[in-house]
């Protein structure tokens, strides 16, 4: 069963880039949403254009580059049948649906509008239907919200998420890790967000209780 991995239009593309890196790289398999906003982020962030007809070549253009923006040394595989993208627009796609089976759903980075859309119920879009159905069927939602401030309005809907069962993981780099590039912040808030939904990787250095020498804990 796949991943449903969610991306909004809130700044931290290279989050859902390490999220998703890591999945395919720990041999999960995705089912990929990219809401229209994000497109204009990810063009902001990275200068690619991603779209439905080129999908799988713009997938593999955004996964090759760092934080940075400039292209690295990554080498994933978007070729396979591990990969499935789904339009935002298209409410008629599996995981609309509770009977499309899946682990459960990863939105990263999460806005404040899509933090609203889905606390509230609004499925105005097949990312907000998705992670509905990810609540109403009991599976894994974790919720990587990038804001700040956070108004009272938002927490409040956070705090609705959380009761209905979701993980909420702010995009909250630590510096404990040892991190000496940007790729290593946003290789700690990405392993966090897998440590959220179960997912095993080897993205962060993890704290052994050890202190001068070791990560300390989150």
């Amino acid at each position: 069963m796949p991943w449903i991995v969610g991306v909004s239009g809130a700044s931290g593309t290279p989050y859902a880039a390490a999220v998703l890196r890591a999945l395919l790289a720990g041999g999960e398999s995705v089912d990929l949403v990219v809401s229209r906003a994000s497109r204009l982020t990810l063009l902001d962030e990275t200068g690619i254009s991603f779209r439905d007809a080129h999908w799988r070549d713009d997938l593999r253009n955004w996964l090759a580059r760092g934080a940075d923006g400039k292209p690295d040394t990554f080498d994933v595989d978007v070729d396979s049948d591990a990969v499935r993208y789904w339009a935002a627009g298209d409410l008629a796609a599996g995981p609309s649906s509770g009977s499309y089976a899946t682990k459960g759903m990863l939105i990263v980075p999460a806005s404040t509008a899509c933090v609203a859309g889905v606390a509230l119920g609004l499925s105005k879009d097949l990312l907000q239907r998705a992670a509905s159905v990810t609540l109403k069927e009991r599976r894994t939602l974790v919720v990587a919200v990038r804001e700040t401030p956070l108004s009272g309005q938002t927490l409040r809907h956070l705090v609705a998420l959380d009761d209905a069962g979701a993980s909420v993981v702010p995009a909250s780099p630590a510096f404990y890790a040892g991190a000496t590039h940007i790729q290593d912040l946003v290789d700690f808030v990405a392993g966090r967000v897998l440590d959220a939904a179960g997912v095993a990787h080897g993205l962060y250095r993890r704290w052994k209780g050890e202190l001068g020498g070791g990560a300390r804990p989150a």
